[in-house]
């Protein structure tokens, strides 16, 4: 007899957080009616402004049994938290969850980029990537090669080992379900082994928060630029002189704007 789901929660608290953020987003999506094509990760849009996408299409599920799968064998994976004996833990787990968010979408993003112009394909152009695969994969093929002797369960009764999860996993997706990503599911796959083999490390409290600040800026930043969500207490106006840089932050709510330029001679107005 398992130990209760309570329990389980709570020696898995950041997986615990990460699939009710998915299930909530999930929830979100399938009332305002949003499709895939609004939050989901494709070249098109990335060279269009909108590098947003890369943390919208990791969270987002359009389909209940994508997200059932997801979160599935991402639960299974938790136990990655309760491993800090061997190097690994809930801050490792956290860490590197940032590193394969980002790292998988520009890798996909990069794999476009060769296909359509190296090779001509422009069937990537638009081909439009959405779901938590890409880090589900990445946790699979870090814990393959760290602790190799454990299992992937799924649904409760399906049981992978999981040295060989990654790969059978790409297989049977692909052949399965001919809509899931390859390329992403590889992409997680590459990036777990960089990490697993410390190809990619060092990451701490300090490298996570910053590389959090700037994933927060550039996700704020590139929906205003992309015109996806308007920020009234943020504007970046345009100057008729290009040697004169002007970024103006407005607080719509008390009237107060602080404006910054920079001046050939002297220094900076703050208003």
């Amino acid at each position: 007899m398992g130990k209760p789901l309570f329990y389980e929660i709570l020696e898995k608290p950041a997986t615990s957080c990460i699939i009710g953020i998915c299930s909530v987003i999930w929830f979100y999506i399938q009332k305002k009616n949003i499709g895939y094509s609004h939050v989901g990760l494709s070249y098109e849009t990335a060279i269009e402004g909108h590098h947003w996408r890369i943390i919208t299409s990791a969270f987002s599920h359009i389909s209940v049994l994508h997200l059932v799968f997801n979160m599935s064998a991402l639960w299974s994976l938790g136990v990655v938290e309760q491993l800090g004996h061997m190097g690994l833990g809930m801050e490792f787990y956290l860490h590197y969850t940032l590193v394969l968010v980002i790292l998988s979408g520009v890798l996909v993003l990069g794999a476009y980029h060769v296909l359509i112009q190296r090779f001509k394909l422009e069937y990537f152009r638009r081909v439009t990537a959405v779901g938590y695969s890409c880090v589900v994969f990445g946790w699979m093929t870090i814990l393959s090669v760290k602790q190799p002797s454990s299992k992937l369960n799924l649904f409760g009764f399906l049981s992978l080992p999981i040295s060989f999860a990654p790969f059978e996993s790409l297989i049977f997706t692909s052949i399965i379900v001919p809509q899931a990503s390859f390329l992403g599911h590889l992409s997680g796959i590459i990036v777990g082994y960089s990490i697993a083999w410390g190809l990619i490390h060092g990451m701490n409290n300090f490298w996570a928060v910053s590389m959090l600040g700037w994933i927060v800026l550039v996700f704020v930043f590139s929906l205003k630029r992309s015109s996806a969500c308007d920020f009234n207490f943020l504007e970046i106006e345009s100057v008729t002189d290009t040697s004169l840089p002007s970024v103006r932050f407005l607080a719509s709510g008390n009237g107060r704007t602080l404006q910054m330029s920079a001046l050939p001679v002297g220094g900076a107005e703050l208003v």
